[in-house]
């Protein structure tokens, strides 16, 4: 996930300043980059000097973290000790599950809370309308009526933008879009329109998405061999029971193989599994 991750401090920290005041309710006039002190050296994603003086951390999460709110705590006490102010604390979710993760640490007399949005809660239509394409290329993980529609929008603002400018914004769009499975998407609207593709050569997104389609045909054939595993062992025992079926899409490679090799020995899914 480092490239989604990756590509949402960009935009956040570049042009996307509606999507910023969407978020925390204020701007931010500079952004500071920060390693806190002493909490296992952490390194925080977005942490802002707003306008009006104050602080705004922003995390990004693309996944379900159970630990989450002691993280955050751990981050807000290294921003306090650092800075002798505590911050607004916003965490982002941009997955595609449904999100439902916690946001408090709640105890005997100890309640700590922060800001957890789901970036479907914003409001994709007025981003799509802002005049920065940061907040338009966003508007892709953001609630919209016509996600396609949406798609077709961006790529056209994005295709009278400068070279270097246009470059970059449509890498950005392609990996963020990812998220939503509309990467095919975005590469027909650019085919439609006088935009080059070829986005690898970036100096920053390219080797992101070079390792991320590289990454992406790995996962392809493990899954590919992990089904065929599957009707191996159904044709012997018969359907999987539930619990077998967890136990099978959470094998590693070494271990997927090792299994192949026995499959035609066991004599039941719990001797092959167990």
């Amino acid at each position: 996930m480092q490239e989604y991750d990756v590509t949402l401090k960009l935009l956040l920290q570049g042009s996307a300043t509606r999507t910023i005041h969407s978020l925390t309710g204020t701007a931010v006039a500079k952004w500071l980059d920060v390693e806190l002190p002493k909490v296992q050296n952490r390194r925080l994603d977005l942490l802002g000097e707003t306008v009006d003086g104050g602080l705004v951390h922003l995390e990004l999460q693309s996944s379900h973290d159970a630990s989450m709110p002691l993280r955050m705590a751990e981050y807000c006490l290294g921003i306090f000790r650092r800075f002798g102010r505590l911050p607004h604390q916003v965490v982002l979710y941009v997955g595609e599950p449904a999100l439902h993760m916690g946001n408090q640490l709640l105890g005997p007399r100890v309640w700590f809370r922060y800001e957890l949005i789901d970036i479907r809660q914003l409001d994709g239509e007025t981003l799509l309308e802002s005049g920065a394409i940061g907040d338009n290329v966003i508007a892709i993980l953001a609630r919209l009526r016509d996600h396609k529609g949406a798609v077709r929008r961006i790529v056209k603002r994005i295709a009278v933008l400068p070279g270097p400018e246009r470059q970059a914004a449509l890498a950005q769009l392609l990996i963020l879009a990812g998220l939503r499975h509309l990467s095919a998407t975005v590469e027909e609207e650019a085919r439609n329109m006088p935009i080059d593709l070829d986005i690898r050569d970036h100096e920053v997104i390219g080797p992101m998405i070079i390792e991320a389609e590289q990454k992406g045909r790995q996962e392809g054939r493990q899954e590919g061999e992990r089904a065929v595993l599957r009707r191996l062992i159904e044709k012997r025992f018969g359907a999987l029971p539930g619990w077998a079926s967890q136990k099978l899409a959470a094998l590693r490679p070494s271990e997927l193989e090792n299994l192949s090799e026995r499959v035609l020995d066991a004599h039941s899914v719990e001797e092959l599994l167990q």
